[in-house]
């Protein structure tokens, strides 16, 4: 080959080894310089134009202006076209003019460059053309071409100035015009073009574009696009504004519809496969059971995502290869190096050896910053990716699949485990890096230790089924601690949900014992898994010392004559610290990996859950919107049909009411048609868009006028109409803000009827062709259902000429119906109009008797025509005595109207107190897990002043925003967050840990110290090895290994047992200050937001905190060590490593101002995520009803884009940060072989070993260092953000042992209020003012008054959910204001609004304290007729009640809450009356048996409902916070002229 290219060149010499190596001015041959050096570069770019070429052609972007750069380009490249063809033409030009004998290698250069140089200016032009801002082909070949032709040119000036003239002057000026030109076009590639006229992609107007796309190759490799954010972040805490939006390519517009194709086709696939297993095992008539692999033909989301991200994951796996390869030049290097000390060899050479080390370091750098920037890319958009899996899948869940997954799994899915997924990336391909690091170290080792080296080997491979039994027993105890915390998140969900209950019922207690008790058994888990780790650590750590000191033994021992000298001790040393990285690495990614199939597995389980079954058609051509033809339905396919033979035709404009006792499937019937439900048999069609009011209204964390909206744009007519048919003008005035004050989560700051009457308007401006509405007027006081009854719903209303379905358990709007569905036990039983039905005297005949005899006000609502149908109805099926009287009542035919009436009601009485001493069956009828009732809370709308009348603000100080944005600390983290969590930690502990840290520092330092001196042992002068000193040194060296590895593991236990310790003290706390905030504190702070500090943030300080200490720890020790080992071995590297060390400190602190920030933004902007998918499972059926998965799912993407564009710039700090460290580092190496070099004469070959392998350690572990501080600081920011919501006020103590009240207090339940004034918060407007009155004892108060009075105020301040803002309340001659809450709150009785259940057995719900016996219990549920339904249950009190009580029906839980009530009987019952939203059975069950049970407790009653106060002891009326009225109900309706007797008359009763 070389003869070849001799001849090629014209006899030249091809190489010459005395010219290039051995010789102290080396140079290359004129062949090498005409066929190598030029073909290296130009072969890089022929083989790389086909990859330009395609990147051309698949740009998106197009035309980029002319800009002085790309000129400049096309000029340089046109400039070295014409020197080629110059060039070229003086060959042939010296070929036939002089008739010299031109060898070819002059010919085919100048060809070479000259089509190299066209192809160049082409792809410029077309670069141009195509948008391409900058080249990263054309940059790499400009830099090798550069470097390529400087050997080049020094040969040409060399030659010139060693001949003292030039022998031909045009050669000599083109290569000295040429050399500068490709100088000129490399620099000039380091510069990004301008943006391109035209891009598919453009950002939207506010947003602020990622410089990254728009930046030079170089750039883009050293990051410094991120620089002028880095120096932004430095000068002032960064804010959300200040950052760039996500690029196109990372966005979920563009992540997801890629990986729902591969998805897509995975499913299909996966179905397709069942479907043939399932034929082939009919085809062969049998099922093998054993050989069947479940999970075979079961979707996986892991294929689907290595599909999706497979290609970009394994494209940044070359980086890493290039790595890993580069990484095994070091140590060769070092052996050239310490054998140049002992040599005779040039001093360039040395100087070269040292070029070197930091030519591949510094290649190095670079290339595993790209690999992780790429593989940080990749778990971000898989976090993406499986986010808007999990959404989607939610809004498609069935029902009984949803009763699998809580909200707390499904949260932890969505914070945990996909997060895990994205950490895994980084360090996934260490799968097979790893394994390659350890062969091809193991092969250079035994080029240098040779056999001995397989006694290392032993050592790893016994490792291996170690950590296999120890990762075996952590995948056990992670799922275990996994389902630990998914339980104690869903409590902390259920706790948050109903904290206003626990408080009135003072049950926190209770409560936070139960969260925790389930705490500790996490941290039990967590603790083996910790000390499990520590183990792990220790033998891992000692491994590569442990594989090193085998290696020697061996290899001293096995043969005299084998001396241990520098070059073979430091060069393995360096080996055995490559090696120590794979080894260390591979039980941490073993441990990511078994987390990571923990997550996998409950990933799959969650999207392999039932779906719902789009059953519901949509025929166009049907002519009736509503067909249900033999309809069966169920909630869960395992259980008992809800729906049976369902038959039922809706015509055009109909409105049809659907009547029937709680329990009869009502509500069901609606689900069925909106396809909620389970389909089993039969055919559901519906004709046209649908709007949907669900009988607990769902409203969205957003102004009043978005939840009206619902996204639509706006009709101002159409806005206004609906606004004032649903009766919300006047609540709208009231507001600080009118229609945009801002609505709490779960509309906590509005009552039950606002609520309804906000769903109801978002259904009348929706504009839709049916309306199905699930009793909205249950939760609004008559006269305003009446209102909303005739404007939107009835016959004139403006839905008039839509089809409406309505729910109800009136029947005061019957007659207007134009249908009416009776059902009962599931089933139809009767149809047909108003007057039909009243003839047939059926089941809704019963249906009307049973009404009556529950609510006598009723009556008033009635036409005389009705009345005659009613009675008609009572004499058929009431007793003779009965009948009687009707007769009397027909014979009296000349009375008026108004007496016939109230004998009706007089008679209606009658049959009420006949039918309550019948014995009560269960009020649900069949009780079925899946049949469930959604509660609607029973007030109407009361806004006054700021505040609401159940005792929630509406607003916040500033103005209309009840929600406040989720603040971001900013600037650096206070000491005192660190000295608390240390404090957390505890002292001893802490002490413990940092000396057994520094022990294992100090022992490691002492065995390489010990190992030089050993490199420096004189072998005796028959060249083999002192025996006792071999000896010594082997002893030493080991023994100092074992301190080290032992060290470890205690420093490990310390680390372990102090930071769980930390965690736990710390949740304790927060647990604690949650339970102990003022209810104010959870109406304007989101439920997600509090949750994210129960799971993510005490997720970071359980794992992630204790294992960024550990590093952290280490690295900062070994730096330590570094610095001693080096100023003690050569002083002169202080010269260099000083001023480094202050630029590694200038560098630390402008990263971590801005590092800081990001996670801290990503911390605050990740809530919103979990806020958000909690109000879309809350809204699901409502969300599905109006079409809108599609907005509410782009909702989700926007919000995890905007978490992930703080994300993003987050994981790009650490990348600049890592390649400025890592070239300070490198610096570090090439001064220190410099220094080498320069001193050999000086130092001996183990100093110089020492020296350069500490040299080369401490790039890494700086740059480690910087990164684990700053990892460090940004997550101790969960600890900061706990600590937050440990130092929020409290309410007043729930004991003061000073003021105790007697246990049997109070006695008499006399309540008295003395000039009484309270407000919700401080800086709001007094809400009761100057309250004074005296409530004596067995007296039974109603508290009345119209919309915003104050009558919840009242009963709140009582309980001192709200406080005194001046005046006393006292209890039996008690202030309660100097007692305790508990002492005060479970001396009190209250039936809430609304009946709050949690997840748990009937008897903990009961009695949480376990204060009462089973008997007493027993009692309690026999009083509120709950005992036979208890009594069917299979596990009675121990029966398990699902999340929210939803198992139950609202009569049974209203039930329920009077058991509890029973159950604590005090002296003092409140009674906020909330029983529209139960059917009037129960209601007139829970009236009697307070009436009963109750009769010698004061009971105070907020009346919605004024007959249900009639036969009271007094009534308190009243008005903008003051009594205006206190007296009996007689003596009020005596005067026409009192308020009472208004609000009587509006009602119907006078």
């Amino acid at each position: 080959m070389a003869a070849k290219l001799e001849v090629f060149c014209g006899s030249s010499a091809f190489w010459d080894v005395e010219l290039t190596w051995n010789t102290t001015n080396p140079d290359f041959t004129a062949c090498f310089h005409k066929t190598v050096l030029l073909w290296i570069p130009f072969g890089f770019l022929w083989i790389m134009a086909p990859f330009e070429t395609y990147y051309l052609l698949k740009s998106t972007s197009r035309f980029i202006p002319w800009t002085g750069i790309n000129v400049s380009k096309l000029v340089t490249a046109s400039a070295l076209s014409i020197l080629a063809l110059a060039d070229l033409s003086y060959s042939v030009h010296r070929h036939v003019s002089w008739g010299w004998d031109v060898p070819s290698a002059d010919y085919y250069a100048p060809f070479i460059k000259l089509v190299s140089f066209l192809l160049v200016i082409a792809f410029i032009v077309a670069g141009r053309l195509r948008g391409i801002i900058s080249s990263g082909i054309l940059f790499l070949f400009w830099l090798i071409l550069v470097i390529a032709s400087a050997f080049t040119y020094r040969t040409v000036i060399k030659q010139a100035l060693d001949e003292d003239s030039v022998e031909d002057k045009f050669d000599f000026t083109i290569n000295m015009i040429y050399y500068p030109l490709v100088v000129a076009s490399f620099l000039l590639s380091c510069f990004a073009d301008a943006k391109p006229h035209h891009r598919q992609f453009k950002p939207v107007s506010d947003e602020k574009e990622c410089p990254e796309q728009y930046s030079s190759f170089l750039s883009r490799l050293l990051f410094s696009w991120f620089t002028k954010l880095a120096i932004q972040g430095w000068k002032r805490s960064l804010v959300y504004p200040d950052l760039w939006s996500l690029n196109h390519e990372d966005k979920t517009e563009n992540v997801l519809p890629i990986f729902d194709n591969f998805w897509q086709e995975h499913l299909s696939k996966c179905q397709s496969l069942s479907r043939s297993a399932a034929y082939s095992r009919r085809k062969n008539d049998e099922v093998n059971f054993l050989h069947e692999d479940k999970n075979k033909n079961r979707p996986n989301i892991v294929i689907a995502l290595c599909k999706t991200f497979g290609p970009f994951f394994l494209s940044g796996a070359v980086f890493k290869l290039i790595h890993d390869i580069l990484q095994f030049a070091t140590p060769k290097l070092l052996k050239l190096l310490i054998g140049f000390i002992s040599s005779n060899e040039p001093l360039w050479k040395g100087m070269l050896y040292a070029l070197l080390m930091f030519i591949a370091a510094t290649i190095q750098s670079i290339t595993l910053s790209v690999y992780f920037h790429r593989m940080y890319i990749v778990g971000m958009r898989i976090r993406t990716a499986l986010i808007s899996v999990i959404y989607r899948k939610a809004l498609v869940m069935s029902s009984s699949a949803r009763k699998e997954s809580t909200m707390g799994e499904i949260v932890n899915l969505m914070s945990v485990d996909a997060q895990r997924f994205m950490d895994l990336m980084t360090f996934l391909n260490m799968l097979w890096s790893a394994p390659l690091q350890i062969l091809l170290a193991l092969v250079f080792l035994w080029d240098e230790l040779g056999p001995a080296v397989l006694a290392g080997l032993g050592i790893m491979i016994l490792m291996i089924p170690i950590n296999g039994v120890i990762a075996s027993h952590t995948k056990k105890l992670q799922v275990k601690q996994m389902k630990t915390k998914d339980k104690r998140v869903k409590m902390m969900n259920e706790i948050l949900g109903g904290i206003k209950v626990l408080k009135l019922y003072a049950w926190e207690e209770s409560f936070q014992k139960q969260v925790n008790d389930t705490r500790n058994k996490e941290v039990q888990d967590l603790k083996k898994i910790a000390y499990l780790n520590a183990v792990t650590s220790f033998l891992w750590s000692t491994a590569p010392f442990l594989v090193a000191l085998a290696s020697f033994t061996v290899y001293v021992l096995v043969d005299p004559y084998n001396i241990l000298d520098a070059q073979r001790a430091f060069v393995s040393i360096a080996l055995f610290n490559i090696l120590r990285f794979p080894m260390i690495m591979l039980p941490s990614l073993i441990t990511m990996l078994v987390m990571a199939s923990v997550s996998v597995k409950r990933m799959n389980k969650y999207i392999r859950s039932e779906e719902l079954d789009p059953y519901v058609s949509h025929d166009d051509h049907e002519v009736d919107p509503i067909v249900i033809e033999h309809g069966t339905f169920t909630w869960s396919r395992d259980e008992a049909p809800v729906l049976k033979d369902i038959n039922l035709r809706i015509h055009q404009g109909m409105l049809v009411a659907v009547v029937g006792q709680v329990g009869a499937g009502k509500s069901s019937l609606l689900s069925a048609l909106l396809g909620d439900m389970e389909k089993l048999e039969g055919l559901v069609n519906v004709k046209g868009s649908v709007a949907y009011v669900p009988q607990q209204a769902w409203i969205q964390n957003a102004t009043v006028k978005d939840n009206i909206l619902f996204a639509q744009p706006l009709n101002a007519k159409l806005y206004k109409e609906a606004i004032e048919t649903c009766a919300l003008q006047s609540d709208l005035d009231i507001l600080p803000g009118g229609d945009l004050t801002e609505i709490g989560e779960k509309g906590i700051n509005l009552s039950g009827g606002q609520k309804q009457r906000v769903s109801l308007a978002r259904s009348v401006y929706s504009d839709a062709d049916i309306y199905i509405l699930d009793d909205p007027l249950s939760a609004v006081d008559s006269h305003v259902g009446k209102h909303i009854f005739e404007k939107v719903i009835g016959p004139q209303g403006v839905l008039k000429e839509k089809t409406r379905l309505l729910v109800t358990h009136s029947i005061s709007f019957l007659s207007e119906t134009d249908l009416i569905v009776v059902m009962k036990d599931g089933m139809v039983l009767e149809l047909g109009s108003y007057k039909e039905l009243l003839e047939k005297k059926g089941a809704f005949g019963e249906f009307l008797l049973q009404y009556l005899q529950e609510d006598v006000e009723q009556v008033e609502n009635f036409d005389p025509e009705e009345l005659e149908a009613i009675e008609e109805i009572v004499s058929k099926v009431g007793s003779p005595e009965l009948e009687r009287q009707l007769s009397k009542m027909d014979s009296e035919s000349g009375d008026t109207e108004q007496q016939r009436r109230e004998r009706l009601r007089s008679l209606s009485q009658q049959l009420s107190i006949s039918s309550s001493h019948s014995e009560y069956s269960s009020p649900s009828g069949n009780f079925s897990g899946s049949i469930k009732r959604k509660e609607s809370t029973s007030t109407s709308g009361k806004f006054i002043d700021g505040k609401i009348a159940d005792g929630r603000p509406v607003q916040s100080k500033d103005g209309t925003k009840l929600i406040q944005s989720e603040t971001a600390e900013t600037g650096e983290v206070k000491l005192s967050v660190y000295v608390t969590y240390f404090k957390s930690v505890g002292y001893l502990w802490v002490v413990a840990v940092l000396i057994t840290y520094l022990a294992m520092q100090g022992f490691s330092v002492g065995s390489n110290v010990w190992l030089s001196a050993w490199s420096n042992d004189k072998p005796q002068e028959d060249g083999t090895q002192d025996v006792n000193q071999r000896n010594l040194r082997l002893g030493v060296y080991g023994a100092l290994g074992a301190a080290q590895g032992i060290a470890v593991l205690m420093g490990s236990f310390s680390l372990s047992y102090g930071t769980m310790q930390a965690s736990s003290l710390l949740h304790g706390q927060l647990l604690l200050n949650i339970l102990r905030s003022p209810m104010h504190f959870f109406d304007t702070t989101p439920i997600g937001r509090i949750v994210n500090r129960f799971s993510k943030d005490i997720d970071t300080l359980d794992i992630t905190i204790p294992m960024n200490l550990r590093s952290f720890l280490a690295c900062f020790l070994q730096v330590l060590a570094t610095l001693f080992v080096i100023s003690l071995e050569t002083p002169i590297f202080l010269a260099v490593i000083l001023p480094v060390a202050v630029v590694y400190y200038l560098v630390q602190k402008f990263y971590i101002a801005t590092s800081r920030q990001l996670k801290r933004l990503e911390s605050v902007t990740r809530s919103p995520i979990y806020s958000h998918f909690s109000e879309t499972l809350a809204g699901v059926s409502t969300i599905r009803a109006y079409n809108a998965q599609e907005r509410f799912v782009r909702e989700s993407n926007s919000r995890v884009d905007t978490n992930q564009s703080c994300y993003f710039p987050s994981t790009v700090s650490n990348r600049w940060l890592a390649i400025r460290l890592e070239f300070c580092g490198n610096c570090i190496v090439f001064f220190a072989a410099l220094f080498a070099v320069l001193g050999r004469d000086t130092l001996s070959p183990g100093s110089v070993g020492l020296s350069v392998s500490y040299a080369v350690s401490i790039t890494a572990v700086l740059n480690w260092m910087v990164r684990m501080s700053s990892e460090l600081e940004t997550n101790i920011v969960s600890v900061e953000r706990l600590l937050e919501y440990t130092t929020t006020p409290n309410e007043a103590p729930w004991n003061v042992e000073d003021h105790k009240p007697p246990k049997s207090w109070p006695d008499k339940g006399v309540v008295n209020f003395k000039d009484y004034a309270t407000r919700y918060r401080k800086g709001l407007d007094l809400v009761l003012k100057g309250i004074s009155c005296n409530m004596n004892e067995g007296e039974k108060v109603g508290i009345v008054g119209r919309t915003g009075a104050g009558k919840s105020s009242l009963t709140l301040s009582l309980f001192r959910i709200i406080e005194a803002a001046g005046g006393s309340i006292s209890i039996d001659d008690i202030d309660i204001s100097k007692i305790g809450l508990h002492d005060l709150r479970s001396k009190l009785t209250i039936i809430p609004q609304d009946p709050v259940l949690f997840s748990g057995t009937l008897r903990m719900n009961l009695d949480p304290f376990n204060i009462y016996s089973d008997e007493e219990i027993w009692r309690a549920l026999e009083h509120s007729h709950l005992k036979s339904f208890v009594s069917s249950l299979e596990a009675g009190l121990e029966h398990e009640v699902a999340e929210g009580g939803e198992n139950l029906s609202v009569g049974q839980r209203q039930l329920v809450c009077l058991a509890r009530a029973l159950l604590r009987k005090t002296k003092v019952l409140v009674l906020d009356e909330a029983t529209a939203a139960v059917d009037l059975e129960t209601d007139d069950l829970i009236q009697a048996t307070i009436r009963k049970e109750f009769s010698d407790c004061t009971v105070l009653t907020i009346a919605h409902r004024l007959n249900t106060v009639m036969d009271y002891t007094r009534v308190m009326v009243l008005d903008q916070g003051k009594i205006i009225e206190f007296d009996s109900p007689e003596a009020l309706l005596k005067d026409s002229t009192t308020v009472f007797y208004s609000m009587a008359k509006d009602a119907g009763l006078v």
